[in-house]
């Protein structure tokens, strides 16, 4: 009985309230700061960065108080110019907060080696397509005397004869040499 009037004393009160108000700063203080860490309600908008070297979209992301992250630049699009952006997420016009990170794709300088191929003594047809396969194109083919009717019988890149394994940036045509079907 002592304990229950213990709870309506004036000292046990004092102390609750006290422990409330402590809580409600706490938590107010804890709100505010966390409002202020993280930009609440402060946007930025993303600008477009597709084309746009990338010296420049480096210097315009820092500008606006954006990081940024490279991404893989294996693909290569012809039609951007050389180490500008090809696509950048988050996407141009979204909006992110300040020091958020942008992720880029860079166009490369030019197409990734590929390597040449063992396409010797193999028909037309399949050479081709184990060409392709790689991403390599069939170029201007030739015809030789030899009893192998479509047979390849030597590549040549840009007129120079070469051998399977050899190193020739993706898309590059390569000239086969094919047996006629005479002796």
């Amino acid at each position: 009985m002592k304990n229950l009037r213990f709870l309506w004393s004036k000292a046990f009160i004092l102390s609750l309230f006290k422990a409330g108000l402590i809580t409600v700063g706490l938590v107010a203080f804890t709100l505010l700061g966390l409002r202020v860490a993280t930009h609440h309600n402060r946007y930025l908008t993303v600008p477009d960065l597709t084309a746009v070297p990338f010296d420049r979209a480096q210097l315009i992301l820092e500008e606006q108080g954006l990081r940024f992250e490279v991404l893989d630049s294996a693909k290569f699009n012809p039609e951007v110019p050389a180490l500008s952006i090809l696509e950048h997420i988050p996407g141009p016009g979204e909006e992110v907060k300040v020091n958020r990170k942008i992720y880029l794709t860079v166009n490369p300088s030019g197409y990734r080696a590929v390597s040449v191929p063992n396409i010797i003594q193999i028909t037309k047809r399949n050479a081709a397509s184990t060409l392709k396969a790689v991403g390599l194109e069939v170029g201007k083919i030739t015809y030789r005397d030899n009893i192998g009717k479509d047979m390849v019988l030597e590549m040549r890149f840009e007129g120079a004869k070469i051998e399977p394994g050899t190193p020739l940036p993706k898309t590059s045509k390569i000239d086969l040499v094919l047996g006629n079907g005479k002796r």
